[in-house]
């Protein structure tokens, strides 16, 4: 599909500019979704007392514990400097442990506490609890579509493949 400049890709599919300027528009759309995802996934994640940055860190320990510092960063898409700031206070905090590399002394690789693993159940209820209030009123069918195209979206704009499709 060829798009003229200044056209929204959803022009011409009912989404586009609505003539109020932005409403309805792919990008905004996108940005608005995730702001109000991230505001509300952060106040409930903010009770317990972790920040969005520790949280993204604890997703991606629960899933593979012992990462280097760098690869840690990587993950969860943050710049390396942003990375020492945030493990320091997650280690100030009891969450993590980071201690340097057996087999190449340059490398840090951090370790989850019994602490940082404990809080695993209740920060995942409280995301679920968020994917409920974000999904209300929306059919399980168009739900699955919607995770099939968030996933070819972020692919398309990464280097990584999409969500595996559920049906197969």
């Amino acid at each position: 599909m060829l798009k003229r400049k200044g056209e929204s890709v959803l022009d011409g599919m009912g989404g586009g500019q609505d003539g109020n300027g932005m409403a309805g528009r792919f990008d905004q759309l996108l940005r608005d979704a995730h702001r109000g995802y991230t505001r509300a996934l952060g106040r409930r994640i903010g009770q317990t007392g972790i920040t969005m940055g520790q949280w993204m860190f604890l997703r991606a320990l629960w899933e593979e514990d012992g990462l280097t510092q760098r690869v840690l960063s990587q993950r969860v898409g943050m710049m390396e400097p942003t990375t020492v700031t945030t493990l320091h206070g997650m280690e100030e905090a009891g969450l993590v442990r980071r201690v340097k590399n057996p087999h190449d002394r340059r490398k840090v690789n951090v370790f989850l506490t019994d602490k940082g693993r404990e809080l695993q159940g209740r920060l995942l209820e409280e995301c679920d609890s968020v994917d409920r209030q974000a999904s209300a009123g929306i059919d399980m069918a168009a739900l699955q579509t919607t995770l099939r195209t968030l996933g070819r979206i972020a692919a398309n704009l990464t280097d990584r493949d999409p969500l595996p499709d559920p049906a197969g």
